[in-house]
């Protein structure tokens, strides 16, 4: 099969447009879009914080696409503002039934924006947190300060084998184009993938092996 060629910034500018337009999570009326050496550029509005997530999401699916600048800003319409009091009685409410939100997380909400601070024991109990909150009408952004801290221990080549293991047992990833490095509980990952999206999911898969305080990506999109 022949190589794809390298597009144009123009070509891939049109097709993230495409892409925002065809994702029913996204009104893209009033996102603007610009791309240069595969770098793309999301400005604009949108009227809920799950959009603007959802828009950077689609633009991170595009061949192409080496990396996303996320401009957007919130605007809520007069109908779905709320004030911050509002905003902190549905996280109250949002806690007392999701029971992978840990009691040690506290939420402050300052002019719509969700700040989370406290301790966990799994990344993947950070990321509910933030997910939780994130979708709730009135948000404008969520900040986390959120530490993680595992009560398992292991020896770097322990975290680095079960990291790789997890990596390797993703149907969507090439494992042998990833390989992984471990110190004091932060995993790095090293190689190349062929979209953000891939880059994402090892990331997940890397976070979500027991010993793991942190993951930073090191991974190299080659489209």
């Amino acid at each position: 099969m022949p190589a794809k060629t390298m597009m144009s910034d123009e070509t891939l500018r049109t097709a993230i447009v495409r892409e925002l337009e065809w994702d029913p999570k996204v009104d893209a009326t009033y996102v603007g879009v610009s791309a240069k050496d595969g770098a793309a550029t999301l400005t604009g509005h949108v009227d809920s914080y799950p959009q603007k997530i959802a828009a950077v999401r689609a633009a991170e699916r595009v061949y192409g696409v080496r990396a996303v600048a996320d401009e957007i800003e919130v605007e809520l319409p007069s109908s779905g503002r709320r004030n911050d009091s509002e905003i902190a009685e549905e996280i109250a409410r949002e806690r007392s039934w999701n029971t992978l939100i840990p009691a040690t997380i506290e939420a402050e909400v300052r002019d719509g924006w969700v700040q989370l601070r406290g301790e966990v024991e799994w990344p993947y109990q950070r990321d509910e947190a933030i997910r939780a909150v994130q979708h709730l009408w009135g948000v404008k952004g969520v900040d986390s300060s959120i530490v993680v801290k595992p009560h398992v221990k292991a020896k770097p080549e322990e975290v680095e084998q079960r990291v790789h293991d997890a990596i390797a047992r993703m149907a969507d990833l090439d494992a042998r184009s990833i390989w992984v490095t471990s110190t004091d509980g932060t995993v790095h990952l090293h190689g190349h993938v062929h979209s953000l999206s891939e880059r994402r999911i090892a990331e997940n898969a890397a976070a979500s092996a027991p010993g793991v305080v942190t993951v930073e990506d090191d991974i190299v999109v080659t489209p």
